[in-house]
């Protein structure tokens, strides 16, 4: 069994990989199509365009996992089925879970595979990809911003009207301590610039109002040195800035965001989640494809390749609606990016019962 296993297992991962890359390439020449006008327009040097092309293929490999695999799986399957292989290794007094053992094995090693990626080069080529459309695509450079709201400490909010990344300096700028629903201090200024000297905040003038037990404090100044624990960088991120850093700064960002109380934290924790969630996908989706496609028909492969696209764009679909949920704020954010998992693993379970002995 272990020469069936290598050949199982070398055939499960070289279809992989092709039909891994086949579908990048299709959705590559569609996209350069598509870009190919605004590339001219922009002279987008040739070099930027391969190396957007290369982070943009890394992207497309990570989401379309489930669907090669599953693919793949149904493709060799149902053509050992067809030749009567698995019979004979049925037949021969070979159990069903020992014959999907080869399968498990590579579904195992793309999941690895998935998870270095997931978890040290996709965040790296997805931050590429967005730095591209941004440099080249996208008509707004300049990343302002106006009506910020930043929860910069537990009990600690700070308001820009406007800021502009370029000077670094934001105005109508306003810093809250408010504790159990009272306003106990308010630091208001015209603008807020950062001192590239100091690393540091400079308000220039503000007014500071302080409620005290015995009345009010009212002090005013044009120039003041603050420490917050906000920088520039804080107001450059991304809308996916989460999804740009790898698991080490990823933990590290968390941290940093539950330091300072901030509310958008809970969409760092659940990309988190999704990095240990996501490589399991390739061994359930695999026990799945092998319990489908294990049975002999006559329609041949098609119908059960056509099956696969069907229940891979199922999964697919589950886990979008499933991270819209957990950041939509559930109120259990882990179980909600793990539901597609389980509810594949229950149905893997379900299958099985009808498969041949």
């Amino acid at each position: 069994m272990k020469i069936l296993d290598k050949l199982i297992i070398k055939d499960f991962l070289k279809t992989y990989f092709f039909v891994v890359l086949m579908l990048i390439m299709i959705v590559l020449v569609l996209d350069f199509t598509e870009k190919n006008d605004a590339y001219i327009r922009n002279n987008v040097p040739t070099d930027e365009i391969l190396k957007y092309m290369f982070n943009y293929g890394l992207y497309l490999n990570n989401l379309l996992t489930p669907i090669t695999v599953f693919i793949s799986v149904i493709f060799i399957t149902s053509r050992m089925a067809g030749r009567t292989e698995i019979v004979a290794i049925l037949s021969s007094g070979v159990s069903f879970l020992r014959m999907l053992r080869p399968f498990i094995i590579g579904a195992s090693l793309i999941a690895l595979a998935s998870f270095l990626l997931n978890g040290w080069v996709l965040p790296g080529a997805t931050a590429g990809v967005y730095n591209f459309k941004m440099e080249y695509l996208e008509d707004n450079k300049n990343f302002d911003q106006s009506n910020i709201h930043i929860k910069v400490a537990p009990d600690v909010y700070a308001y820009l009207s406007r800021y502009y990344t370029s000077g670094k300096t934001g105005y109508s700028f306003t810093l809250e301590k408010v504790q159990d629903g009272e306003l106990l201090a308010k630091l208001s200024a015209d603008k807020i610039v950062w001192d590239t000297a100091k690393n540091a905040w400079e308000v220039r003038n503000w007014r500071l109002r302080e409620l005290e037990e015995m009345g009010e404090k009212y002090t005013v100044g044009e120039s003041l040195d603050t420490v917050l624990s906000i920088t520039p960088k804080d107001f450059d991120l991304p809308e996916n800035h989460h999804e740009t850093l790898n698991l080490p700064e990823l933990s590290e960002q968390i941290k940093i965001l539950e330091d300072r109380g901030a509310d958008n934290v809970s969409f760092y924790k659940i990309e988190r989640y999704v990095r240990f969630m996501s490589p399991f996908a390739a061994i359930i989706l695999t026990f799945i494809g092998v319990i489908v496609s294990s049975k002999k028909t006559r329609g041949g492969s098609g119908f059960k390749i056509a099956l696969g696209f069907l229940l891979a764009f199922i999964y697919i679909i589950l886990f979008l609606l499933s991270r819209t949920f957990a950041e939509a704020g559930t109120t259990y954010p882990m179980l909600a990016v793990w539901m597609p998992n389980i509810v594949f693993a229950l149905t893997g379970i379900v299958l099985y019962s009808t498969v041949p002995r």
